[in-house]
């Protein structure tokens, strides 16, 4: 039986999605949306979020990895049955399971609602999205007067962060307020 945990989705990492069950033992096919898909591997738990919004901390029985996927079992769900109801529902972990940051690495989580301030003091505005690309990242900033600017996350670009003062700095190449 499964208990409602109280946590917020806003405070966890999304790793993956159940695509589908997967034979008639109560394993899934998960689509990852980590890096490193074989974290999986290091895990005892996770945190499902079902088709209303609740969330259940869940226990790894087993892990396998095929074709880029990852195929895991959950105590809680012995057969087919059990976790047939959980497919295309998300799976989160919290911020002690993360993956470890680099130098100059930031969650996506504490990256959102970020104050922006240009160098030059001529936009303001707050950190809305960030949208993963082949490249770089692209972090989408709404201005107090409802305008949009995309911005590569380049080191040319993004001047400073400061998580603890909710504040990150910026440099706007000669033209991106002009699309």
């Amino acid at each position: 039986m499964l208990t409602e945990v109280k946590a917020e989705v806003s405070e966890l990492f999304h790793v993956g999605g159940i695509i589908t069950t997967h034979g008639l033992r109560g394993e899934v096919r998960i689509y990852p949306t980590t890096e490193d898909v074989h974290r999986f591997s290091e895990l005892d738990e996770l945190y499902l979020e079902d088709h209303r919004g609740h969330l259940f901390l869940v226990h790894i029985a087993s892990v396998r990895y095929q074709k880029g996927q990852v195929l895991l079992s959950f105590k809680e769900f012995p057969d087919i049955n059990a976790i047939e109801p959980y497919k295309k529902c998300q799976l989160y972990v919290d911020r002690e399971h993360a993956t470890p940051l680099g130098e100059g690495e930031y969650y996506v989580a504490d990256l959102i609602g970020l104050d922006v301030i240009s160098d030059d003091g001529t936009f303001s505005g707050t950190l809305y999205d960030v949208m993963e690309t082949g490249a770089n990242d692209v972090y989408e900033i709404h201005s107090a007067d409802g305008k949009k600017l995309l911005l590569p996350a380049i080191k040319q670009c993004i001047l400073s962060v400061d998580i603890k003062a909710n504040l990150m700095k910026i440099h706007i190449l000669d033209g991106l307020l002009d699309l």
